[in-house]
């Protein structure tokens, strides 16, 4: 029993609106808005999460953003379950962006851990006022009713169907205190769901971003300046316009705002294919601005440099140098990483109709409420005139939480006074995109006679994502930051650092985000240091991590070491760590703590011609309450791929301030033939839900680095293997 309260970072579901044709469950108005009545149901309202119709059907709000994640399965099982309904009578509609929903903005492997209670208080609260509804009606006591696969059921034996109860239902006042099922009876939370989309993907039905069509729609492509930042000194448009379907040629200013375009010149078509031709016959004198020396090769070397040398210091505790001075042997090592780009198969698109000061949106967006901000801001007018509908999202990573693409949509709708669908080519992607930092890190370590770990000292130097939002920044958020400083190893002696580094491009989140760079040093350093000390690495790494405790972190959530440590032998269990393998093949591993969640994985490798190849990925998770299996085996199968694919190619440069990458032909991903058997473990327990989507990417990269080194003795310190020719 408890009683409905503030249960995550915005207060969810107090109240329960009335509306003729169906029982509406939503959020408190009072916390998002002056207004406090819920209007009709038949229409399209932002506010509606769970609506019961006469008929039976279940309509259930999606309020987060389909992008592969399976987030529209995933929390629309919680308010099914709890609400014991059939989940053949459930349908899912998508809500566009607006903040009486909360925190809309898909990202940070938040959506099941940060809305799960919520949605099981949905649930549950609308199953307790249909077994009130059902024995108001029969007029018997409460305690002799049940629900049941979408009916209430009497003792007795008779039973009413949910729609049934409606008209009676719509009348009760909501319960105060809440009763939720044990999840021992749980029958769609904690099983393998398949997709409420799948049927709509297969069958080509599905709309993504991409596919939205309006009628005398125009489709724009933008020429923008290779220089991150530049502008427009003049251009002339005479070849595009005598390309067949370009109408016409217009320069866009850049806005100078987080998620602000870049500006550039725009290509008005009648279709996709004369836009982006009429793009390539442009002739563009730019202004190429402050970044255009940027040289990523010069810029890695005074990183490197600035590792090399005490820096700001973000924790400390006890006295490394003094552990440095009194051991029996100290390991240095250094570690750089590139730039990454999140490359989605779909590009950034959006179609945008701009009418007076009113505007509709149609967008693969991962954010809906940044989107609506940033168009109400350029347009001057106010948030009830302009509407984000999310379409599905063909990958996203992060890049889609930007919505600087929605903005062009808008920007040149209003211009021309007709509907635009604003499409990015690969190379505008490529090129023009959020990118993940780039960084170099150094790292020593002192060993005692017996090989046990006597200081640490982890010094990096990035540029930050805050530099995006607050131009000048160069040194590390502390979120950025505590992804080092709370490494979960039981070290005396410990010392975290950051440098300098101001941002020469725009610096965005990408799955996983700074786990990505700490997550590889961290574990590549500590299987350096077992192989120091003479010890196998999964011993070694038990015993780094040291006794059972609960670490006391700044996160509300505090991490668990010894489920850090279950996590670790139980890959290493399922892959036969420790038993023979087929000759010129090796384990390697890796394990780490990310949005919560504990993760481990080992790799079988082997290389052949100086070739890597991964042939298993035994990876085990540990997220809490594990809502759909199904989706969180698909999220660490793709993460595998992810990491795969940053281990193997992931690495944007810069030449005269100009990203050198176009397309997947020079920034490649993972193929099919690459892929290896990902094997993948849920832990079970009733733990708070946890993050998913982004923890299965940063122990990849590191588990593969070690694996080659137990094979061949050598190992490598800087990504991708493609510098090495090792792929």
């Amino acid at each position: 029993m408890s009683e409905i309260q503030n249960i995550s970072r915005r207060s969810f579901i107090r109240n329960m609106g009335l509306a003729s044709g169906g029982l509406i469950l939503g959020c408190n108005y009072n916390l998002f808005s002056k207004e406090t009545v819920l209007e009709n149901s038949a229409a399209f309202i932002p506010n509606l999460f769970v609506q019961l119709n006469p008929d039976g059907s279940l309509i259930i709000i999606a309020a987060r953003s389909e992008m592969g994640n399976g987030v529209r399965t995933s929390l629309t099982s919680v308010v099914a379950d709890e609400m014991e309904a059939d989940w053949n009578k459930v349908s899912v509609k998508q809500a566009v962006g607006d903040e009486k929903y909360g925190d809309q903005n898909t990202d940070g492997s938040r959506s099941v851990a940060g809305f799960y209670d919520t949605m099981r208080k949905m649930g549950a609260t609308a199953r307790m006022m249909l077994i009130t509804a059902a024995a108001k009606k029969w007029q018997v006591p409460e305690s002799e009713c049940i629900a049941q696969n979408h009916f209430i059921i009497h003792s007795s034996g008779k039973k009413l169907g949910y729609g049934e109860l409606v008209e009676i239902v719509k009348t009760l006042p909501t319960p105060t205190n809440i009763v939720y099922k044990d999840p021992k009876d749980f029958k769609y939370i904690g099983k393998n769901l398949k997709s409420v989309d799948v049927k709509d993907f297969v069958n080509g039905s599905a709309v993504f971003g991409i596919d939205k069509r309006l009628p005398n729609m125009k489709v724009v492509a933008i020429a923008r300046c290779p220089v991150t930042f530049g502008t427009v000194k003049s251009f002339d448009k005479t070849a595009a316009m005598k390309i067949k379907g370009v109408e016409d040629v217009i320069e866009i200013p850049r806005i100078e705002k987080p998620f602000g375009p870049l500006g550039g010149v725009a290509v008005i078509a009648s279709n996709t294919w004369a836009a982006f031709k009429g793009k390539q016959a442009l002739e563009i004198q730019w202004n190429y601005g402050k970044n255009e020396g940027y040289d990523s090769e010069k810029y890695m070397a005074e990183l490197t440099e600035r590792v090399h040398k005490p820096a700001k210091v973000e924790k400390e505790i006890g006295d490394v140098n003094k552990a440095f001075g009194e051991a029996a042997k100290v390991i240095e090592s250094t570690f750089q990483l590139p730039h990454l780009a999140h490359a989605p198969m779909e590009v950034p698109n959006a179609v945008a109709w701009v009418q007076g000061d009113s505007c509709e949106v149609w967008a693969p967006t991962q954010s809906p409420q940044d989107a609506l901000d940033e168009v109400v801001s350029y347009l001057g007018t106010t948030k009830d005139k302009v509407t984000i509908n999310v379409t599905f999202l063909g990958g996203g990573f992060g890049r889609k939480s930007k919505p600087d693409f929605i903005v062009e949509a808008a920007m040149i709708s209003k211009t021309i006074k007709a509907p635009v669908q604003v499409v990015w080519t690969r190379e505008d992607d490529i090129k023009h995109g959020y990118y993940h930092t780039v960084s170099s890190q150094y790292m020593k370590a002192s060993l005692d006679a017996q090989g046990n770990v006597t200081g640490w000292l982890h010094r990096s130097a990035f540029p930050s994502i805050m530099s995006t939002f607050q131009p000048g920044t160069d040194y590390p958020a502390g979120w950025e930051a505590s992804s080092a400083a709370d490494v979960p190893f039981e070290i005396k002696n410990l010392k975290v650092e950051s440098g300098q580094a101001p941002a020469m491009v725009r610096i965005g989140w990408m799955r996983s985000v700074i786990n990505i760079l700490h997550g590889f040093s961290i574990n590549v350093f500590a299987d350096e240091l077992a192989h120091a000390a003479k010890q196998d690495p999964l011993e070694f790494r038990l015993k780094l991590i040291g006794s059972d405790r609960i670490e006391d972190t700044k996160d509300p959530i505090k991490y668990d070491t010894a489920r850090l440590k279950n996590v670790l032998k139980l890959a290493a269990k399922n892959a036969n760590y420790g038993k023979p393998l087929p000759k010129g093949h090796a384990h390697g591993l890796a394990v780490h703590y990310s949005f919560n969640s504990y993760v481990a994985s080992v790799v079988e490798v082997s290389m052949v011609d100086n070739k890597v190849k991964v042939h298993n990925v035994h990876t085990v998770i540990d997220c809490g309450t594990a809502v759909n299996k199904n989706t969180i085996t698909s999220q660490l199968e793709g993460a595998a791929v992810f990491g795969m694919s940053i281990a193997y190619y992931g690495k944007i440069t810069a030449k005269d301030g100009a990203i050198e990458q176009n397309s997947y032909s020079d920034y490649p991903v993972i193929r099919m033939n690459e892929v290896p058997k990902v094997h993948v473990q849920i832990v079970e327990n009733n733990e708070v839900p946890t993050g998913v989507g982004e923890p299965g990417v940063p122990v990849i990269a590191p588990a593969i680095i070690n694996a080659i080194f137990k094979l061949t003795g050598k190992r490598y310190y800087n990504l991708p293997l493609s510098d090495y020719e090792l792929v």
